[in-house]
């Protein structure tokens, strides 16, 4: 086995073992120790391969988002109306981020830099890769989307951008899963907590989405 090969292999065992501990434990509680402990090898090492703790994230989510674009497209069936399909890959997500916690808190974590503190801890071949894999799971949405445009079903202008703004919401209303608890004023003024029902969660979040395809929330500012 020649050197690169020998890296490329050593890679893809750190990036294994950090999805398995991300798995397991959370994103949160999976430390940098952890992850060379369960390859057996020194911390030192896995900055040999990877930039930093960003950089393995944002690979780490990528095999995520490559699984993801798998069970998507599993649940799409071309020939249905565009806002089945809609409702039908809402729901796939949800699944998905349901049985994988670790994947909303990964994406989350690397939402919550800007493009520019990105670009300045993930390496250029690293943010290729992850471009790759947002572009494999949002690729469906952004083809139902564009589906329906044409057949007079929607009205969204920029499919890719409402297929952004739908990941990051899903993202977001997985938190609310996660939680399940809405706030709500009380007539003393004190605040007041109810339970969250996962399923109207989940059909709100169908709603919205149809809704927001088909034009019923204004687009744009200009629009509103």
């Amino acid at each position: 086995m020649s050197a690169s090969e020998r890296r490329a292999a050593r890679t893809r065992e750190i990036l294994a073992a950090t999805r398995a501990l991300f798995d397991a434990r959370g994103v949160r509680d999976a430390q940098i120790e952890d992850i060379a402990r369960a390859v057996g090898i020194n911390r030192a090492i896995i900055y040999r391969h990877f930039n930093g703790k960003e950089e393995l994230f944002a690979l780490t989510l990528v095999g995520y988002l490559e699984e993801l674009a798998e069970e998507l497209r599993s649940h799409d069936s071309p020939e249905a109306a565009p806002e089945r399909r809609l409702e039908a890959i809402t729901e796939a997500f949800f699944d998905f981020g349901e049985r994988y916690p670790a994947f909303v808190d990964c994406a989350q974590t690397l939402l919550r830099r800007s493009g520019d503190e990105l670009m300045e801890e993930v390496s250029a071949d690293a943010m290729v890769a992850l471009g790759r894999g947002m572009n494999a799971a949002l690729g469906r949405l952004v083809a139902i989307l564009q589906a329906g445009r044409e057949s007079g079903a929607f009205t969204v202008q920029d499919p890719v951008l409402l297929a952004n703004i739908f990941y990051a919401q899903a993202l977001g209303l997985l938190n609310l899963l996660t939680l399940q608890l809405a706030v709500h004023g009380h007539e003393s003024g004190m605040p007041m907590v109810d339970t969250v029902s996962r399923d109207e969660v989940r059909r709100y979040a169908r709603l919205l989405s149809v809704s927001m395809a088909r034009g019923d929330l204004p687009a744009s500012p200009a629009e509103s």
